[in-house]
């Protein structure tokens, strides 16, 4: 048993070379960042002694532990195994509320993630909060809500020395925006914004991915709803020099007996441009392109980027189309 309030704890495995050839320990790698080893670099010779330290951190881990060592050699490979119980130490209120925010206000968290929602659900969600001040009452609110939120902190006063909870209710009916979207409130303790940083100002992240309900549809509806189908979903530019541009037109036709919609387009990097142009409404058997263009300025070696298709498709609501490739840098003169 260890305590997790003592920091690291070091164990040393000693041992002997039986051999007739020099040890050499080529590598000694554990399983765990929370475990560092150290060990003897140089060879060791014929009933020479070696020595193999692992040094393990109990920090934030407390409870039972079983790590291993796996040690590289000219002899082979083998395992050392380290393992015990840690002790938790006592959790201090800046242990269970890690936000702060002004003086006197602590959260577990900033962020409500609401993960993913259909468009047709309210879901809702909370933060516990603490007021550490022992005099001082606090009132929070916010600023900057969307339409589609409500948040609010229970009780509305939160007295000093006493504990309550921000609550957030994301509507998704109300969210006009496929797929994912984040979204940072304004927080004011007492009228007043709070200053976490220089020029930065307190706030509580939101975010949700928000899919299209089509689980109400039928059988016959289904039979009849849009189909998007795409030429290719894959563009390799192979090899191109930093600072080029490349541009790719992926073709898609609506093969379903409904109007095709294009929700959303969005590309997973800054360095890759869409164009779909005004029309996101296609007739059955309507056919139509997304130009896409990748900038290589600033990057290097081999790229994989990725735009996102969301569509009113009950099968393939959200379709991932790839830009593949190899940046190649120009040697320094």
């Amino acid at each position: 048993m260890i305590k997790e309030s003592a920091g690291k704890s070091i164990y040393n495995f000693r041992f002997v070379n039986t051999g007739s050839e020099p040890l050499i320990l080529n590598n000694v790698k554990a399983s765990c960042g929370c475990t560092t080893p150290k060990w003897t670099k140089q060879p060791i010779l014929p009933s020479g002694e070696g020595f193999i330290e692992v040094a393990f951190n109990p920090k934030n881990r407390p409870g039972k532990f079983n790590k291993t060592v796996t040690v590289h050699s000219n002899a082979g490979k083998k395992t050392l195994r380290i393992k015990g119980e840690v002790s938790p130490k006592e959790r201090k209120i800046e242990d269970i509320y890690a936000q702060k925010m002004g003086d006197f206000l602590r959260l577990k968290n900033n962020h409500l993630a609401f993960t993913k929602l259909k468009n047709t659900e309210k879901k809702t969600l909370q933060i516990e909060i603490f007021n550490t001040s022992k005099k001082e009452d606090m009132k929070i609110t916010f600023e900057r809500v969307p339409k589609y939120f409500e948040i609010k902190t229970i009780p509305e006063i939160i007295k000093a020395g006493e504990k309550g909870v921000i609550q957030g209710t994301y509507n998704a009916t109300k969210q006009d925006k496929f797929g994912f979207a984040s979204k940072r409130i304004g927080l004011l303790i007492n009228g007043k914004k709070v200053e976490v940083k220089k020029n930065r100002y307190a706030t509580i992240a939101i975010s949700a991915t928000i899919e299209e309900d089509f689980t109400k549809l039928s059988k016959e509806e289904l039979e009849k709803a849009a189909k998007i189908e795409f030429d290719d979903k894959v563009f390799n530019f192979k090899k191109i020099k930093q600072g080029d541009k490349v541009d790719h037109v992926f073709k898609f036709k609506n093969n379903g007996k409904s109007d095709l919609i294009i929700r959303r387009t969005k590309a997973s990097c800054g360095c890759t441009a869409v164009n779909i142009g005004n029309k996101k409404v296609y007739k059955p058997g309507e056919s139509g392109e997304i130009k896409v263009t990748f900038n290589s300025r600033g990057k290097k070696n081999r790229q994989n980027k990725r735009v996102t298709v969301i569509t009113n498709d009950p099968v393939n609501s959200t379709i991932f189309l790839k830009i593949i490739g190899q940046v190649e840098v120009a040697p320094k003169k």
